[in-house]
């Protein structure tokens, strides 16, 4: 016999929604996938439905609307006490219709678009996003600036932004070599990112070269085939932590004729920083940049 207390899931979702606040004089805009969504003029209650979004939320200074987040929205420190509503790939719909959200921001990498369909035919707009190099980022934070009413922080962001990518290259500008980079995402197997990657992206603007290059954004490689490649730099950006990173060093400091062992240039790098496409890009830019050039940036250190 069912418990009277455990309710489908349907019907909590139905009494959910009769308490959502109705949304006046909505504006009707097309979101970065080209969709047509109709906000509320000012938001109040916004679900941030991947970690980047969260930290573009927190950089516009509008951390108060936010309800929900993701699992792994763990920066700024504060946003690790707003409620959780699943990972970005796999989200909860009950979670996040109980916070009666007047807006979900999503990203189109990795949310589930059947759960974005779904959340919309409960009349929860949407508005997705899809940062995939420095200059969309800049605009993702455009367009939320302009959607939270924080079109001047947002202004003042961007262009702090620009300033900092632009004295990157012009410093870089200046090296008489571009050394060959492998950027490891992964451990086992050996992951790399290729030159369909912001990734690339930002090794290019650093005054490198990837040495991965191909049709396949992230590929796997054998050992063998990565002293084939010989890179100058290694940078490793895997999601292990302590001392999975140590051990993963030591196993290439065994292969002594690579280049990046001989030179000492095999580096560790917070892999959040590289992971999510926010305003933390130039940062991860800013890295990159010294860790492939230290010879250009050693009085910034």
């Amino acid at each position: 016999m069912r418990n009277k207390r455990q309710l489908p899931a349907a019907v909590i979702i139905a009494a959910v929604l009769l308490a959502l606040p109705m949304t006046a004089g909505a504006a009707t805009v097309k979101d970065q996938l080209g969709r047509t969504v109709d906000l509320p003029p000012d938001p109040r209650r916004v679900v941030a439905l991947a970690p980047n979004i969260t930290e573009i939320i927190f950089a516009l200074g509008q951390q108060q609307r936010l309800k929900g987040v993701t699992t792994y929205s763990d920066y700024p420190t504060a946003a690790q006490q707003i409620p959780k509503v699943g990972s970005y790939i796999r989200l909860d719909l009950e979670r996040i219709v109980a916070l009666k959200p007047d807006l979900c921001i999503a990203t189109r990498d990795g949310n589930p678009r059947a759960l974005i369909d779904r959340l919309e035919s409960l009349h929860i707009p949407v508005f997705a996003v899809d940062p995939q190099s420095l200059e969309s980022v800049i605009q993702t934070v455009h367009d939320l600036g302009a959607i939270l009413n924080a079109a001047e922080r947002a202004d003042s962001l961007v262009q702090a932004m620009r300033v900092r990518i632009q004295r990157v290259r012009t410093r870089v500008a200046a090296a008489s070599t571009r050394p060959r980079v492998f950027f490891q995402v992964g451990i086992a197997p050996v992951i790399a990112a290729g030159t369909d990657t912001f990734v690339d992206e930002l090794i290019v603007y650093a005054g490198g070269k990837n040495c991965v290059t191909g049709k396949t954004a992230y590929p796997r490689f054998s050992r063998e085939q990565v002293l084939v490649l010989n890179p100058d730099v290694m940078i490793i950006s895997s999601m292990a932590r302590g001392a999975a990173f140590e051990k993963i060093r030591k196993e290439w400091y065994r292969w002594s004729n690579l280049s990046a062992v001989r030179h000492n240039r095999i580096h560790v790098v917070n892999a959040d920083l590289f992971n999510r496409p926010s305003p933390r890009l130039v940062d991860s830019l800013e890295l990159i940049a010294r860790l492939i050039h230290p010879e250009l940036f050693e009085e910034a250190r």
